[in-house]
Formats: C-alpha cells, sequence, structure tokens
C-alpha cells in the first residue's frame, strides 16, 4: 500500500463578486495514493483535475469556501466521477451565486474528520473570508489546507460581501495558530508558509483592524 500523499495542480480563471471581475490563479490540491483521493476546491478546470487523478477514486470534492472560483469546476468534476460535493452549510448563499440549481451532495461540520488513504483531514470553521470557510488539517501529513483564510503574509481579503476582518483574525488566532508551528500552511492562491512564520504578525492584522 501506498503512502498518502499531497499533489498540486494550479488553474486559471476569473473571480467575480460584488459586481466585479478579477483574473486568478488557484492552487487545486488533491490528497491520496495510487488508488483514492479527495480533492480540496475543484477550481476552473475539471478536465486537468481530472487528468491528475488518473484512474484513482474520488472520494469527495472539498470545498473551502464557495467564492466561484474555488467551487466553479465542482459539478462537471463530480459529473465525470460520482464523487460527492461537500461544502459548510452557512456558504450556500455564495454557492448559489454560482451553480443556483445544483445544490452540493453534504455539508462540512466544524471538527468533522475525512479519511482518505489512511490519513484524516479534520474540519476547522473558519469564517471571515466567508461565513462557510473551512480548512483541513491532516496532522499525519504535517500540513493545513487553508483555503483563503490565511495566506503567506496574511489573511484573506474581507473587502467584499459576506465577510468580516475580525471574525478572520479570530478564526486565525483560535484554530489556525493554536496548531504546530511547523505545519505547512497550503493556501487557495500563492505559496506556501507555515504557522510559526505567520504566527509574529497576529498583533498587526489585529492592529490594522481596529
Amino acid at each position: 500500500m501506498t503512502a498518502a500523499r499531497i499533489e498540486h495542480l494550479v488553474t486559471s480563471g476569473t473571480f467575480s463578486l460584488d459586481g466585479g471581475t478579477w483574473d486568478v490563479d488557484n492552487n487545486v490540491w488533491i490528497v491520496g495514493d495510487d488508488s483514492e483521493a479527495v480533492v480540496i476546491d475543484a477550481a476552473h478546470d475539471a478536465d486537468a483535475i481530472a487528468e491528475a487523478l488518473g484512474d484513482r477514486t474520488l472520494r469527495a470534492i472539498v470545498c473551502t469556501h464557495a467564492h466561484n472560483d474555488h467551487i466553479d469546476a465542482a459539478p462537471a468534476l463530480a459529473a465525470r466521477t460520482g464523487a460527492p460535493i461537500l461544502l459548510h452549510p452557512d456558504d450556500l448563499p455564495l454557492w448559489k451565486q454560482t451553480h443556483p440549481d445544483r445544490l452540493p451532495d453534504g455539508e462540512l461540520t466544524d471538527d468533522q474528520r475525512l479519511s482518505v488513504a489512511g490519513v484524516e483531514l479534520t474540519v476547522l470553521h473558519t469564517p471571515g473570508h466567508a461565513p462557510g470557510a473551512v480548512c483541513l488539517y491532516a496532522p499525519e501529513l504535517g500540513t493545513v489546507f487553508t483555503g483563503d483564510t490565511l495566506f503567506q503574509g496574511g489573511p484573506g481579503a474581507t473587502g467584499r460581501s459576506f465577510s468580516h476582518f475580525p471574525t478572520i483574525v479570530e478564526s486565525i488566532r483560535t484554530r489556525l495558530l493554536a496548531l504546530s508551528p511547523e505545519t505547512v500552511v497550503r493556501t487557495g492562491h500563492g505559496d506556501s508558509t507555515t504557522v510559526g512564520a505567520e504566527a509574529p504578525h497576529l498583533q498587526e492584522w489585529i492592529d490594522r483592524g481596529h
């Protein structure tokens, strides 16, 4: 039996909210082994994600939040693979802006555990960037997948609808900075970082929000 591993794709498309549209590159994360996997954030390109999966069984399509650039390819990938789409219910209003005729297949809840390839991903509800934003903590892999909650250099954006800066800072403080400093932070866009590298900036973020 092969050990679980993390694979990384970058897909490109657009992000649209509040009447604006921007070009974006998104990180798509695949966690699994040679026989099964989960996809974290099916962004933009179902074909590229399916190609990366090959003939593995896709156990779930996990959405860190429901901004369109993180979920636009999810229904097409689900249709190809039969995998369920999982989303925290607090993000259903955002989901319906992109996919009004196709609901997710299941709900993510705080502290829920998802198993794949012999490892567990623990769901951490981290609202702020979006009401239903979640991170996925995989202690056996020494990593946390943060979506757009925490980036290299600080919190995700909170300037648009459904977002709130004090909430995201509190989510990061209580849920993410409580993890081991060596934990690798794999983000929704851009480069990875570590919990330890971001922790010293917490007070700056709090001060900036006042």
